[in-house]
Order: structure tokens, then sequence, then C-alpha cells
């Protein structure tokens, strides 16, 4: 009876986390499409950038959270590190949601409550990283069984990411109607407190063995740190541009396909918003297709080989989708809010969704060659790596800042040059120099 208990406890927390995976992706993918409202709240020439700013607060949050909430694991362990997260997260999209109690005179007031949610929000989004991936593992037994689970898990937050623009887009409609509110896309935000409210009670509820984590080496002294090895500064810098890049492409191409102006796709105003978010989440499924396509080619194509190969191609796309534009157009399958149909959206677009395929093996190719030979150093190494993930706050911004002054296509240049950066490090930059060095 004892066993039985245990296991569908185990069960049952296995799923918990599942769903929290997916949340992960739910509520950081919730900032770039809401970001459509902002941007058409605060008209003017700063529209994008104010429209980005959420996304902005809830990756800025990774700075100040990434080497804590490791540490977070080894002090008061995992399942309550996992309350803990699942408890901001709730606070977060609450905020969220209240930013929207705000009437159209008391906007800025709004705005600035929101951003202050989306900022919790990634506090939680930063600490759920850290702790669900080992719990998984942990809950599986290790191993193969824990692999897997996570390989579920991963494909599970990519359908959230991918989820997550459409539903957004599908909500706003019409984004140039009057009276556009936070308050359209409440039923997401319901969804991402009812998971969260429902994950806390359960997970609050199960028994969870932390492993044996041993001494940790918190108060060893080492020669050295990760900062020592030249190829892992570069690769701190390849994570940090990297991130900016998985964001800013899919971001910016929404606020594009949105914009019923001059400036943007050209297209109809009642389903601008819907495409949008519908080409954005175009780009987050065929990342989910990248990474499971590459999971059999991995043990046979070398990390640096696969990020030279995706880099070059996808510089080729951006470069293409910036000199082409809305030159001409091509169908691609889209839901416009009510249904899924072939619509014609500027050949930029599906030349942009498709560098997709090569930003879903980047984050791992860059991991890997950033941390070859650190050995006893990999693990505050990892730490480092999450602070980066800040990076997806401020190149996107920086992005839109320049479509607000120069144009949408013009702005493509800084994922542009961050690929090539990439790219240098791939071939050049990832050689392990400081082999001297005992690990």
């Amino acid at each position: 009876m004892g066993n039985a208990t245990k296991q569908n406890g185990s069960i049952i927390a296995i799923i918990t986390m599942m769903f929290l995976y997916a949340m992960i992706s739910f509520v950081t993918n919730l900032a770039a499409p809401i970001g459509v409202i902002w941007k058409n709240t605060f008209t003017g020439d700063s529209a994008n950038t104010v429209g980005m700013l959420g996304n902005a607060m809830n990756f800025l949050a990774y700075l100040f959270m990434g080497i804590p909430a490791g540490k977070m694991l080894t002090k008061i362990g995992y399942k309550k590190t996992a309350l803990f997260g699942i408890g901001v997260g709730f606070v977060g999209v609450l905020v969220q949601f209240l930013s929207g109690t705000f009437g159209a005179d008391a906007k800025v007031t709004g705005f600035i409550v929101y951003l202050l949610g989306a900022f919790i929000a990634g506090f939680s989004v930063c600490t759920l990283n850290t702790v669900v991936n080992p719990m998984l593992n942990l809950l599986g037994g290790g191993g193969n069984r824990g692999n897997q689970l996570n390989l579920i898990g991963g494909t599970l937050n990519s359908l959230a990411g991918t989820l997550t623009p459409l539903l957004v887009g599908a909500l706003i409609g019409d984004a140039t109607r009057p009276g556009l509110a936070i308050s359209d896309v409440n039923l997401v935000l319901y969804i991402a407190m009812g998971v969260f409210a429902a994950a806390f009670v359960i997970l609050s509820l199960i028994p969870i063995k932390d492993p044996e984590m041993g001494k940790t080496d918190e108060n060893t002294v080492f020669e050295h740190s990760p900062w020592s090895f030249r190829h892992f500064k570069l690769g701190v810098v390849a994570i940090f541009v990297y991130v900016g890049v998985e964001v800013g492409i899919p971001g910016t191409l929404n606020f594009y396909l949105s914009d019923t102006s001059a400036a943007g796709g050209g297209l109809n105003a009642a389903t601008a918003a819907a495409i949008g978010g519908s080409v954005a989440a175009t780009y987050w499924l065929l990342m989910l297709v990248g990474r499971f396509l590459a999971g059999f080619i991995a043990d046979k194509v070398s990390s640096k080989q696969l990020m030279t190969g995706t880099t070059l191609i996808g510089m080729i796309l951006i470069l293409l989708a910036m000199v082409l534009g809305k030159s001409s157009f091509v169908n691609m399958p889209v839901f416009t809010g009510s249904a899924f149909e072939m619509v014609n959206v500027p050949i930029a677009a599906l030349l942009l969704v498709l560098c997709g395929l090569c930003t879903s093996i980047m984050w791992a190719s860059i991991f890997n060659l950033s941390t070859e030979g650190l050995g006893k150093y990999s693990a505050q190494a990892s730490g480092i790596f999450m602070m980066m993930v800040v990076g997806g706050g401020l190149w996107p911004l920086v992005q839109n800042f320049i479509a607000d002054h120069t144009g949408y296509m013009t702005s493509y240049i800084v994922p542009l040059l961050a690929m090539a950066f990439m790219c240098w490090y791939a071939v050049f930059g990832s050689k392990n120099v400081n082999k001297d060095i005992p690990v």
C-alpha cells in the first residue's frame, strides 16, 4: 500500500512538473505578444520600444535571480524552491492582471503596474528554470528515465511557447480598435494563475525527498574560476546575444505584421494581430521541430558543426528577409482568430520564421562548447549562463528602438550581427586555449 501511494504521488508530482515546464515558456512568451496592446496604447515614435519593455522586464529578472536560484536548491531543497517559484509566478501574473483594471485615463499607471508584474514573473520563471530540470530527473530516478522526462517536458515547453502568441493574437483581434486593453487577454492570465495555484496546492501536499547532495563547494576556494577560460568568457557573450536573437526575431516580426500602418506588413487591420501572433507561433513550433530533429543527429554531428551550419543559414535567411521585405507575398497557414487559413504574408515573414529551425539548437550547442574542459568549474558556469538570459530582454529592446527610428527590416541588423558573432565563436572562439589549468 505504501509503495503504491508513493508511486501515485510521484506520478502526480511528475505531471505537476510537466505543467510547470510548460508554464515557463507560457509566461515568458506572454510579454512580446501582449506588447502589441501597449504598443497601440502608447502610439508615437517609440511605440515598438515601449511594446517590448514588458519583455525586457521579464528577462531583467534573470540578472538578479540567476545565481541565487541555484543557491536556493542547496539551502532549502527542490520542493521549497519550486513552491517559491510557483508562488512568485502567481503574484507576477496577478499583478499583470491588476494592470488591466486601470482605465484609459490612467494608462501610464497601468503600464507601470504591468511592468512590475512582468518583472516579478521573471523571478518566477528564472527560479523554475533552475529547479524543474533537476527535479524531473530526481522524480524519474535519474539515468535514461530522468532524461526521458526532461525531453517530454522540453516538448511541452516548446508547445506552450507556440500556443501563447497564437492565443494572445486571437484574443486581441483588431489591434487598431479603440479601447484595446490588457483586460482583453484576461483569459491567458486566468489560465496562468489557475495552473500556478493548482501546482502550488498539489506540490505542497506531495512528499518529495531531496537527493543526497553531500558537501557543496560553496565555501571551497578554488585557484581558478570559469572566468579563467577564454572560450567560456566568449561563450557567455554568445549566450547573451543568442537569447536576444531567439526572442527578438519572432517578437519584432509579431509587431511588424500587427502594424497596419505603411511601415507594417500590409495586412488587413481586422486580422493583422491574430496573423502576427500565429506567424510568431510558427517560429516557436519550428524550434520544437528543430530540437526534435537534432536529437537524431546530435550523436553524429558535433556542436561546433551544428552551430557553424545553423548560424550561416540563419544569416542568409535574415539577409534575404531584410532585402526582400514585402516585395512579394507568400501563402502561410495561420490562425486568423476564427479558423486556420492560408493567408498571404510578406516573404520576409516566411524567411524569418524559418530561422526557428536554426535557433533551436543554439543554446545547447553554445553551452556544450563553453563548458568543454571546465570540469569542477561547470556548476558555477551554469549559474553565470542563467544570468546571461537577460540578453533576451536587452537585445529585442535595442532592435525595436532601431525599428522605431529606421524601420522593421533594418532592425534585423541586430540578430544578423549576433548570428555573425555566434558563427565566429563556433569556428574560432570556442577552442579551449587554457588546457593547462587543472580541472
